[in-house]
């Protein structure tokens, strides 16, 4: 069984914590010892949880505290405010009324129930008071403000009382006191902290701005909520933290965000589960540090979705000539163009007038679980740090990158399905541990787009887990290296001849796993002679169509591989364990195989009724083949990136003419076949850190 499966287990805090960042071509894993930074502040009587920010190497993780009155939904019938139309009746201490709002100014609880059809909830109590505020079947309107807001307290409960029906509603205009004012901008807007709980439901409309806004922390327990805001749905400065709940939001700008820019330790994002339909004019759930989801179902629409994603002009020096006609040098160790890379550095900042991501964080990014379906126009899951997916089933659709970090993507396990992006995984490294990943990418299916001149970054590392790419441009593609150690990789490279089924600046380096990569053979790359598992890679002189397989075996008739790929292609690239040095192999076109293939591949059934290609002996690290038999190559670099050109292939546009349209031709690469399709692919400078 070629799909690995990952084994599902209760993933708790303290094994996030335990976890630790892997960079680099060793691929080595660096622990970090876990320093904890507490942020102080008011504690109910007899708790002191403060909530912990806790840093693991370049990961931040949060831990939230709910509090016992943060969890406590009961109330008593104590002070009473009833509404009735233009009239507030208030039966208790602690609260005043004036005409048609009331005036809480002490700690305590307040059950309200009625309609106000225009007029306010306002408290204004002590800093260190808190208030709960029960709706108990409550409907407010206010057509100059905010119909509850909360001036001041320590902290503010709103108790969705069980079993009822809450309404919210604003105007368009708010009439503040003064021209400087600009508070309240939301239909639910708190100073302070806020807190809501309870197994109510609660209907927000938002004509003004904001749905909930909190310029402290703004925690949800529970709940359900239905909101349509004019700009952001739900808003907190200091963090946004939800424990659970039913949430339905559409909103003109994000749906749910943390605006705290200037304390590292805050402005995030925290969701332990709860159910999301969230619809957003611009990011789906954005956050100024950190956003971390450890469970939920989410359904996440931004920016109109992936067919409203904007399109991509690319350049690229064409035909591998320098400005000016001049032809650009090359290494002849690593078959680098001088003053050029695969893709460019992620240092280019790319422009966008507004931004419209599925999930985007400015610093981590950690899925830890849950249930994704993400529709955007711009980037699904986006970070300007890292990203961390140690598990979840994300199916994602969108107008750009499927998940994207500016620097480390790590993919540790869960279940992704990119079916549309443009390019589908972008990192300045990116480190595949496990997990189950198919990407369709009209450009790169895998990009890794960090700084050529360093040694350590850029590098693609898949150590296990099972990756299915299906690419209009490179289907693998780093700036630096690429390591892989074990699991299963299948890659339906690009038709055209300006991009390959792999592409890298330094070296592929095999020890473990299956490889089968097809695609053009113009700008098609092997592995590396320092690999320790061997390939084979066959160049064929015509375009084989859609759909032909290809079979592989031993001399005694085993199945190696067998793969029918799902477009045309003219190279491919085989790596398996069981491919040896010095030893016999058949390699076979059309029939058909037993038994069921996963994504086009089977390795274990029996093989019948195709055409034989070519038979051969392996040499080295890597064979290379043509219907001729095994070649020899004519660089003299010696394979160190494993991208000789094949000997007898001298009728095949033997003097090396460049892809009509392609990008710069690398030396030792094969040219383009008889009918190889010249039209290029061209490829958008990678972008760094975006709104």
């Amino acid at each position: 069984m070629l799909l690995k499966k990952v084994r599902k287990s209760s993933i708790v805090m303290a094994i996030i914590l335990s976890m630790s960042l892997s960079v680099g071509c060793n691929n080595t894993h660096a622990a970090t010892e876990v320093p904890v930074q507490k942020e102080q502040s008011n504690s109910d009587q007899g708790e002191n949880n403060p909530v912990e920010t806790v840093a693991t190497g370049d990961r931040q993780l949060i831990e939230v505290s709910y509090k016992t009155a943060d969890l406590n939904d009961s109330f008593e019938l104590t002070n009473m405010i009833n509404l009735s139309g233009s009239t507030i009746n208030f039966n208790g201490n602690g609260a005043t009324v004036s005409g048609n709002s009331i005036t809480i100014n002490s700690a305590g609880t307040y059950v309200i129930s009625g309609t106000l059809e225009d007029g306010q909830i306002i408290v204004e109590a002590d800093k260190a008071d808190k208030v709960q505020l029960v709706l108990n079947g409550a409907s407010i309107h206010s057509k100059t403000s905010a119909p509850i807001y909360v001036k001041s307290a320590d902290k503010v409960i709103v108790t969705l009382a069980e079993g009822t029906a809450n309404k919210l509603s604003d105007s368009a205009n708010y009439v503040y006191e003064d021209s400087a004012s600009d508070e309240p901008n939301a239909t639910l807007f708190s100073k302070d902290d806020l807190t809501i709980n309870g197994k109510g439901t609660l209907e927000i409309t938002s004509v003004f701005k904001d749905g909930i806004r909190s310029k402290d922390d703004l925690k949800i327990v529970d709940g359900t909520f239905v909101i349509d805001a004019a700009d952001h749905g739900i808003v907190g400065k200091d963090m946004v933290a939800i424990k659970s709940g039913d949430l339905t939001i559409k909103a003109n700008g994000d749906a749910i965000k943390s605006t705290n820019d200037t304390d590292a330790a805050k402005g995030f994002v925290s969701v332990e589960g709860g159910s999301f339909n969230l619809i957003a004019g611009q990011d789906g759930i954005q956050a100024e540090t950190a956003v971390q989801i450890l469970d939920g179902t989410f359904d996440i629409t931004s920016g109109g979705g992936s067919s409203n994603g904007s399109k991509k002009v690319n350049s690229q020096m064409m035909g591998g000539q320098m400005p000016g006609g001049q032809k650009p040098s090359r290494n002849q160790e690593t078959g680098q163009v001088a003053g050029t890379s695969t893709t460019q550095a992620t240092t280019t900042t790319e422009q966008e007038s507004t931004s419209s991501k599925g999930i985007k964080a400015k610093t981590n990014l950690a899925i830890v679980g849950g249930s994704f379906t993400i529709d955007a126009a711009d980037d699904a899951v986006h970070s300007n740090g890292n990203v961390f997916i140690l598990d979840g089933a994300l199916e994602i659709a969108t107008g750009d990158d499927g998940i994207h970090a500016d620097q480390t993507l790590q993919i540790e396990g869960g279940d992704i399905n990119i079916t549309k992006s443009y390019e589908g995984l972008e990192g300045s490294a990116i480190n595949i541990l496990n997990g189950t990943i198919h990407v369709v990418s009209s450009d790169d299916g895998i990009n890794v787009a960090g700084d050529t001149g360093a040694t350590t970054n850029s590098v693609l590392t898949i150590t296990d887990g099972y990756v299915v790419v299906d690419a209009g441009g490179d289907g693998l593609d780093a700036n630096g290296s690429i390591v892989m150690t074990g699991g299963t990789v299948i890659v339906n490279g690009p038709e055209n001849g300006g991009n390959g089924a792999l592409d890298y600046d330094r070296a592929f380096d095999i020890s473990g796993g299956t490889l089968v990569a097809v695609g053009s053979s113009a700008m098609a790359q092997g592995i590396a002679t320092s690999s320790s598992q061997n390939a084979v890679m066959m160049t064929y002189s015509t375009t084989q169509p859609a759909g032909t397989m290809l079979h592989l075996e031993d001399s005694k008739g085993n199945n190696i591989l067998s793969f029918k790929p799902a477009k045309s292609y003219s190279s491919v690239v085989m790596s398996t364990p069981q491919i040896e040095q010095n030893q016999s192999y058949k390699l076979y076109a059309g029939g058909s195989v037993s038994g069921d293939a996963q994504d086009g591949l089977n390795v274990d059934g029996t093989y019948t009724g195709g055409s034989l290609v070519v038979e051969f002996k392996t040499g080295d690290v890597q064979t290379y083949l043509t219907e001729s038999g095994v070649t020899t190559s004519t660089s003299n670099r010696g394979g160190s990136k494993g991208m000789q050109r094949p000997s007898g292939l001298e009728g095949q546009n033997s003097t090396m003419e460049k892809p009509t349209g392609g990008r710069p031709q690398k030396e030792g690469m094969m040219p383009p076949t008889s009918d190889e399709i010249t039209s290029t692919n061209e490829k958008e400078t990678p972008k760094s850190t975006t709104p």
